[in-house]
């Protein structure tokens, strides 16, 4: 049986800023996040099977993806822990606001390699991620291969 790759798309809203960088995104900012997930695996043989021809179910991806990133980031702020940063988002946060703090700078090419980790966490056996890429704006993009990770993921 063919290896197939099937691909689930998502939407979510985050803001963040960009602690020490030397441009605009040193300010809070949000983006309309595209996040692409793409998954590879054996279509399903057994016919007695509920999921027969399927890699998974779009609805299991979908519930995975959804858990670990999109009902955490939507609509959250995202701040690295580790700068002066901390203090904004401990003010946000004791007045409400949802925020999140890693220990990354909340790049793109940082946020894709959490997701990649947070999503490979929770596949069943016999499905791999092949690939996210994270669309922060319509033009500007990051992605994730697992071909380019395989140290990282082993």
């Amino acid at each position: 049986m063919s290896n197939i790759r099937i691909t689930k798309q998502f939407s979510f809203e985050t803001g963040h800023a960009l602690y020490g960088y030397d441009g605009k995104c040193k300010n809070v900012h949000g983006h309309s996040y595209k996040l692409s997930v793409t998954v590879i695996g054996t279509p399903i043989t057994d016919r007695s099977n509920v999921k027969f021809g399927m890699v998974i179910d779009f609805t299991d991806l979908k519930k995975i993806v959804k858990e670990e990133i999109v009902d955490q980031f939507d609509h959250a702020t995202v701040f690295n822990g580790t700068t002066p940063h901390i203090e904004l988002a401990n003010e946000l946060m004791s007045r409400g606001h949802h925020v999140i703090l890693v220990d990354y700078q909340p790049t793109s090419e940082n946020m894709v390699v959490d997701f990649s980790q947070r999503i490979i966490s929770r596949l069943p056996q016999g499905i791999m991620l092949f690939s996210l890429k994270l669309q922060e704006t319509d033009s500007s993009f990051a992605e994730w291969y697992a071909s380019d990770n395989m140290n990282s993921i082993l």
